[in-house]
């Protein structure tokens, strides 16, 4: 989960979030170094004293300033391009989950084992016990196996939504209507916190997601729990 004052992105807990801040360093080192390069012209030109007429029309300039550009296009848009590619792969997930938006609180159904289901809600802040976070809490986590491809559906009943879990690199639009798809794995056991990423109505910071990546064996004791409770 984010913390006070956080500058940076949260810790990368799936593969595809780390490639994404990797990626995020690679853009930024481009982006300073044409900042320092531009500022170091700009200083130079209104500083000196000394004029050059052939300045004014030089090919070798022109040639420069149109290749180096493009070159630097190429350097940001060919990892781009394959972190995209990578963020769309979904092989063989070992788990389904359908995300379901409201207004304001998500449900999830788990369609390998159709009795599955149920509402999360955010916990009041007049509930919360020590050890969890105000704004971030459910009253029922989204359980999953870790080290495990889990594959979301995500749609909405009422209007858009949008399901985030920047730790895991998850953003899908949830659309009335329309089923989204989206994967993630998560690295590590862990619980990760996200929330709607979608303007959508007076409780839009109200409908908070958590994730509990748990060991295998665990999912499966929490599943045959919930199964025999259903």
């Amino acid at each position: 989960m984010a913390y006070p004052s956080q500058l940076g992105f949260q810790d990368a807990a799936s593969p595809v979030m780390e490639e994404l801040l990797h990626f995020h360093d690679h853009a930024l080192m481009i982006v300073l170094l044409i900042s320092i390069l531009v500022l170091y012209i700009i200083t130079t030109t209104v500083t000196t004293k000394l004029t050059n007429m052939y300045i004014l029309d030089s090919q070798e300039i022109e040639i420069i300033w149109t290749v180096l550009p493009a070159v630097i296009l190429l350097l940001i848009a060919l990892p781009s391009l394959r972190i995209l590619y990578l963020m769309d792969e979904i092989n063989s997930p070992h788990l389904t989950v359908k995300a379901i938006g409201h207004q304001w609180y998500w449900s999830y159904e788990y369609t390998d084992y159709q009795e599955v289901a149920f509402d999360s809600y955010m916990v009041p802040t007049q509930d919360l016990t020590p050890g969890q976070f105000r704004l971030l809490e459910v009253d029922h986590r989204m359980v999953t196996p870790a080290e495990a491809p889990v594959r979301m559906l995500i749609t909405a009943e009422d209007v858009l939504h949008s399901w985030a879990v920047p730790a895991l690199g998850v953003k899908m639009d949830a659309v009335p209507g329309r089923l989204n798809q989206a994967a993630f794995i998560a690295s590590r056991p862990g619980v990760y916190y996200g929330q709607c990423s979608e303007i959508c109505g007076a409780n839009h910071s109200f409908m908070p997601i958590v994730i509990e990546a748990v060991p295998l064996n665990f999912f499966q004791d929490w599943l045959t729990l919930v199964l025999e409770d259903a």
